[in-house]
């Protein structure tokens, strides 16, 4: 008979890629997670992993049964939170990956006291500027910014998302403050990397309207791009949620052309057709409470 136990080790040590790195994570002695994966394979009849002096990898037969073991571990967590659920507390794992900026300006303050109101939840956040395939990386769900583009994921607005050209004085006072879309054209920009094409796009009484600028500084952090633009390096459009406190003191000018920028949202998004738990809803329902609507930073 398959011991849970042994499945649990195999998993980590296959995401680990070590049996001493799966022996931390799981808190227990290196030779117990061992003895726990020779009788996985003893069970199975088959061997799970090449070992070799320098690193461990998976076999075909090792292969095939991470993705069955990987979700037995999630459905029996599922059951242990439905359980605690049923009694009335939210318990278990929640895996949630967010942008780094955001995360730490305004995610992690709105969490703290929601941990601290349910002890029995095991948050797991990973910050990272990347956009990460909540389905495939095995995230419970994703907090983003911008528009939703990915047809697998089902979205829930967190905030609606105002953005504004920013500069610094210092820029201003060497280049001059652009008037028109044709003069904004002849700035030097600082772009988002994850968003692909280095352009501005904002909403025109005729539709949708591109600009383009020379390129400054392509950078794929909110941290950064608030920082250059306070640095006179060139023009950026950032979300209120990052550029709002250096506007409030000054280190930054916003640039008002009578334009809007295409309209945003900061949302939570999860892979379509997976059971939405009662812990991802209360994660839902803490950030809408805690950011307001509307949202505290555009007060």
């Amino acid at each position: 008979m398959l011991k849970l136990d042994g499945i649990a080790s195999f998993a980590a040590i296959a995401e680990s890629g070590s049996i001493s790195e799966a022996a931390r994570r799981l808190h227990l002695s290196k030779s117990i997670v061992s003895e726990r994966l020779a009788d996985l394979e003893r069970s199975l009849g088959a061997a799970l992993l090449h070992r070799t002096t320098r690193k461990l990898s998976l076999t075909e037969d090792g292969n095939a049964f991470l993705e069955r073991a990987t979700r037995i571990l999630r459905e029996v967590e599922d059951a242990a939170s439905d359980m605690a659920e049923r009694r009335g507390s939210l318990a278990g794992p929640l895996r949630i990956a967010a942008p780094v900026t955001f995360g730490r300006m305004h995610l992690g303050p709105a969490l703290y006291p929601f941990l601290a109101q349910h002890p029995r939840l095991a948050l797991t956040l990973d910050l990272d500027d990347r956009r990460v395939d909540a389905a495939a990386d095995g995230f419970d769900a994703v907090v983003r910014h911008g528009p939703l583009e990915d047809s697998r994921l089902v979205a829930w607005q967190l905030a609606p998302s105002r953005r504004l050209l920013v500069a610094s004085p210092a820029y201003l006072e060497r280049h001059g403050r652009p008037d028109s879309l044709e003069a904004l054209q002849r700035h030097r920009g600082i772009f988002y990397t994850n968003r692909g094409v280095a352009d501005w796009r904002f909403q025109g009484p005729d539709g949708a309207v591109a600009i383009r600028a020379t390129v400054g500084l392509r950078v794929n952090n909110g941290d950064l791009m608030r920082d250059a633009v306070a640095a006179g390096l060139g023009i950026a459009l950032l979300p209120t949620f990052i550029a709002g406190p250096s506007i409030q003191t000054g280190a930054l000018q916003v640039l008002d052309l009578g334009l809007q920028a295409a309209p945003e949202s900061v949302y939570v998004a999860h892979a379509d057709g997976r059971r939405v738990s009662a812990k991802l809803r209360a994660f839902v329902q803490c950030l809408r409470d805690a950011f307001g609507d509307p949202p505290y930073w555009d007060r």
